[in-house]
């Protein structure tokens, strides 16, 4: 079957932006990746009358409410049971999109976000604090699945030219989810009590529009071709992503890596570790997710009303100033969208950690020297908008963008179920340790996470190779090892590779399959 005969005319692995590949990138980022923003900031604007409901719900069973340290942990475990969903959620990607489908995956996942809404919408209605807390546990699991899948389904979709602008599509809708939950808690829309069930509970509407529309699509061309074997369906796929660009030389050159695979089952998690031949593609994964929730970005989230109150902003206007970044967040991740096939990914990820560490630099040196300078606390505001800026043009969305272009199609989901189970796990750590941090370290706290961001930059800078426009399989030339390179000097052409087997992965030599590495369609 895969060897099938395509009558199609040759050509070059080109491509447009064609309607389907961005109408797919829209409803899996409006209906899956803008969720994770949303609930992320959902819960602040109701954080009282949330306490409230739980402390009258527990008066009305047992005759006496919450001290004001357990109302506490009863709030703190609805914030941080998210991420443990979340956790859990990017530990079962890999069975997942194996079993069903990029797709598929996406849109099984809805029902997760369909039970998580009525638990919250009706949580009021049945006196139950558990039921809060319980939906907050599904979205995160649903969230912890859509952060790893929906990158994935949009790098395999998308032509080579249009991988980045694509990957940063669900960074763009994650921050709409962080500015869409800060408008709408404002008190003139559903900031008020008897509208925080509906509030919490408004995550149905854009996976309901996802669920009527995204199973009309086709599935990831690759996997339909590398793991189900399945040329017909591949060809039908491609010609839905797909303008007037020949699709015959990348049926080829997904045939190629096919071939390469033949005898490699798709890997566990334990043999991607042990897998000597994607080393430092692993690494880079694991230093580039930790790096994305160290670098301070949660902190600076969750203290940020704290440090505009300092700047001296009024209390009933620092609401507005909220929305103010969240706006700021939008517009840096559109900028990094637009940008990134023209910089590529290194200038984006390297310039954003490195922005992100001289601004927490400069928080530090601006609440240290307020007391003397008074202009000094709007320092630490631009800093702050600073650091939101720079981690939302690069770090918020790249590392998962170069997860998918790191790896090939048997290595791929267990790849993300690293770098998401420790996303997650690095989440939930900053989340619990910064109060503890900043306790015992005050105004310094914050240098810890510049030195952070500033490794990350260094170790890209010096590690992980440009990606922008190129293959999957010249991706994995490029990381190959120096007995790998070694083998692969016979090439005579760079215009010329073929897949080789190289250890159960891939690597190039001579052979007949024929592209410019550097086209696109004009």
């Amino acid at each position: 079957m895969a060897e099938e005969v395509l009558i199609l005319n040759p050509g070059k692995i080109t491509s447009h932006l064609t309607s389907s590949l961005l109408a797919v990138a829209f409803l899996t980022s409006f209906g899956s990746s803008m969720l994770y923003g949303y609930n992320l900031a959902v819960v602040n604007s109701p954080a009282g009358y949330i306490k409230d409901f739980y402390n009258h719900t527990v008066v009305s069973r047992n005759g006496t409410g919450f001290n004001e340290e357990a109302l506490t942990l009863m709030y703190s475990l609805t914030v941080s049971v998210f991420a443990i969903g979340g956790l859990i959620g990017s530990l079962m990607v890999g069975t997942l999109v194996t079993k069903f489908g990029r797709k598929g995956t996406v849109v099984n996942s809805t029902v997760l976000v369909f039970l998580a809404g009525s638990l919250m919408g009706f949580s009021r209605i049945c006196s139950s604090p558990e039921m809060v807390i319980f939906g907050r546990f599904i979205t995160g699991i649903h969230s912890g699945i859509s952060l790893s899948v929906v990158p994935m389904y949009l790098g395999e979709i998308a032509p080579k030219n249009l991988r980045g602008f694509l990957g940063l599509m669900p960074s763009i809708f994650i921050c709409a989810g962080v500015f869409s939950a800060q408008v709408l808690g404002l008190h003139e829309l559903l900031g008020k009590e008897e509208h925080w069930p509906l509030f919490l509970s408004l995550v149905v509407v854009p996976t309901f529009i996802q669920l009527m529309l995204l199973p009309w699509f086709p599935e990831s061309p690759r996997y339909l071709l590398i793991e189900k074997h399945n040329v017909h369906a591949t060809i039908t796929a491609l010609k839905w992503y797909r303008a007037k660009c020949n699709i015959q030389a990348e049926i080829e050159e997904m045939q190629e890596e096919q071939r390469s695979l033949s005898s490699v089952e798709t890997v566990s998690v334990w043999q991607l570790l042990l897998d000597h031949t994607v080393r430092w593609q692993v690494l880079s994964v694991v230093v580039i997710n930790i790096g994305m929730q160290l670098s301070g970005i949660d902190a600076i989230w969750f203290y940020t009303n704290d440090i505009f109150e300092n700047a001296g902003i009024p209390t009933p206007e620092i609401q507005y100033t909220t929305v103010g970044t969240g706006a700021i967040e939008i517009v840096a991740g559109l900028i990094g969208c637009f940008t990134i096939e023209r910089l590529g990914r290194r200038p984006l990820i390297i310039g954003g950690f490195a922005f992100m560490g001289m601004c927490c630099a400069g928080i530090t040196l601006s609440l240290i020297l307020q007391t003397y300078v008074p202009f000094m606390k709007y320092v630490s505001v631009g800093c702050v908008v600073g650091i939101i800026a720079g981690f939302c043009i690069g770090p918020a969305g790249v590392p998962f963008l170069i997860t998918a272009e790191l790896f090939k199609q048997s290595h791929r989901p267990a790849a993300y179920t690293v770098g998401g189970s420790l996303n997650w796990m690095s989440n939930f750590t900053i989340g619990f340790i910064f109060p503890f941090l900043q306790m015992s370290a005050g105004s310094y706290c914050y240098l810890v996470f510049c030195v952070i961001c500033l490794s990350v930059a260094i170790y890209v800078y010096f590690v992980i190779p440009e990606t922008k426009n190129k293959t999957f399989v010249e991706i994995s030339q490029m990381f190959a090892t120096k007995e790998a390179v070694e083998e692969s000097q016979a090439l005579t052409h760079p215009d010329q590779l073929k897949l080789k087997k190289m250890n159960g992965y891939g690597s190039l030599e001579n052979g007949s399959l024929e592209f410019d590495s550097s086209s696109s369609c004009p």
